[in-house]
């Protein structure tokens, strides 16, 4: 599951005088993504409402690197005054302390939560050029053929990453990993066969599969998504790597 939050860094606000006041300036969002990916398009629609409701500005600052560390830690460094909110996700503030020994930041320690912002699913797309129609056939061909196929992910350590490692564990298949640094330049490359399928966030691939150009095997919930409620779910696939 995807998820994204609103966090502030720990210690906000540092008294009941400054809550009164704030806000009184500017306000900065980091993504630690790229634009365009699926953390920075609902940042952006968050920071226009933001802005209404607040009546002040809040910017949009894309710090991306390190599949979300960099942002998250850049957003520590800054003063604990509410002015620097932070726009993490599952990789960024879950999955990355977890697999690192040393991520540079603790979620629990560092930050103050605000809000939960979005919740979605990871889906699995296959260049439309493949002969693989159905996860079923997908699984197959990957065996008859170990190797061979490709996989973008957003980076090492990143949800997208994770679900199709997992999706090698729980099926013996050999897929090759290609990390980028973000959504934009993972779609790119398999809109341009350089890979051959990837996971992402079901509400950004979504679109491109009704236009033909990416074919949707499966999404990774327990129930199927309302966004394609003909897509099954990795469960219906006989392949257990759903959410739960």
């Amino acid at each position: 599951m995807l998820a994204a939050a609103v966090a502030a860094a720990s210690a906000w606000p540092a008294s009941h005088a400054a809550a009164q006041d704030y806000p009184d300036r500017l306000i900065k969002l980091v993504v630690p993504f790229p634009p365009g990916g699926a953390a920075d398009i609902p940042a952006r629609i968050l920071a226009q409402r933001l802005s209404i409701v607040l009546g002040q500005t809040v910017i949009i600052d894309n710090r991306p690197g390190a599949s979300g560390a960099v942002g998250v830690k850049s957003v520590i460094g800054a003063a604990p005054d509410g002015y620097t909110l932070l726009f993490g996700n599952a990789s960024s503030l879950t999955i990355l302390p977890s697999l690192l020994k040393n991520a540079g930041y603790d979620p629990a320690k560092n930050f103050a939560p605000i809000a939960k912002v979005t919740e979605g699913y990871e889906v699995l797309v296959v260049d439309p050029a493949s002969p693989a129609r159905t996860l079923a056939e997908l699984i197959a061909y990957a065996r008859a053929n170990p190797g061979k196929l490709n996989y973008a992910s957003l980076g090492h350590g990143n949800l997208t990453h994770l679900a199709a490692e997992l999706l090698k564990l729980r099926t013996g298949i050999d897929i090759v990993h290609v990390p980028y640094k973000g959504t934009a330049d993972a779609v790119t490359a398999l809109l341009g066969g350089q890979v051959q399928m990837m996971f992402g966030d079901v509400a950004g691939l979504l679109p491109l599969a009704r236009d033909g150009r990416v074919r949707a095997l499966a999404v990774a919930s327990s129930t199927r998504s309302a966004l394609a409620p003909d897509l099954p779910t990795f469960a219906e696939a006989a392949c257990p790597i759903s959410s739960r």
